[in-house]
């Protein structure tokens, strides 16, 4: 038994509780057997039918239509109890032709990397420069099309704490899960990474797999792990739901 337990919760009318609670041990397989041994984190799955109460003391990973419902449903930054949360905008992915799979899986693992959304790696190139990286371990290898298949279900690729280590070299270690990365910090094709310039002192902003800077605040979801890491804690809230 993993000393992390997470709620899966359907509060989703595009999918089926079928539809969701079929997902569910596939994503159970990746953390066991994929990602805890990569990252020394587990958790233990349950899935929560619409309208059915999560267990308390769980960490929850709820599956919604958009972010216009996550605010209406009251699903905010936190559980009731104030423990971690994640969202998956399941109508959103349709809507765009992406697998809703790919993004719980993501979600899943980012949330058990950094629950608290506020790990970085910091990296000085020079006495002048410095950067943080948001410690998110699927942006850089998000695209569906570099995800893997579990059971017929694709789930995301997740980079290794390699990729964050700026001592190892090119092609020297595994960086993914996938073996698709070659080297610390290489953002793949759709890849992106949030990065805050301690120098400018701008804020964070978003890196693309061209390198080019996007305002941070542009992008991310109401309700995002990238929107909720530019928000002070003191204005989190929340969820109002039990």
């Amino acid at each position: 038994m993993a000393f992390i337990n997470i709620s899966v919760i359907n509060a989703s009318t595009v999918l089926s509780d079928a539809d969701v609670e079929k997902v569910v041990p596939t994503l159970q397989t990746q953390v066991h057997r994929d990602f805890a041994p990569a990252w020394g984190i587990d958790a233990d799955l349950q899935f929560v039918p619409h309208g059915k109460r999560p267990a308390a003391g769980t960490w929850w990973l709820v599956v919604l239509d958009n972010s216009d419902q996550a605010g209406a449903l009251g699903y905010h930054d936190l559980t009731r109890q104030g423990l971690p949360l994640g969202k998956v905008f399941a109508k959103s992915d349709i809507q765009y032709g992406l697998q809703w799979s790919v993004t719980a899986s993501h979600e899943l693992l980012e949330m058990l990397a950094d629950p608290d959304i506020n790990l970085t790696a910091f990296v000085q190139k020079d006495m002048g420069h410095g950067r943080l990286f948001a410690y998110e371990v699927c942006d850089a290898v998000e695209a569906d099309e570099l995800g893997y298949q579990i059971d017929g279900v694709t789930v995301s690729d997740f980079v290794f704490p390699s990729w964050f280590e700026t001592f190892r070299k090119k092609d020297v270690t595994q960086f993914d899960y996938c073996k698709l990365v070659k080297e610390p910090f290489q953002l793949l094709k759709g890849g992106y990474i949030g990065v805050y310039d301690v120098n400018a002192g701008g804020g964070w902003t978003q890196l693309t797999a061209d390198e080019t800077p996007h305002v941070y605040a542009a992008r991310p979801k109401v309700g995002s792990r990238r929107e909720r890491r530019r928000i002070p804690r003191d204005h989190w809230l929340k969820s109002t739901v039990e």
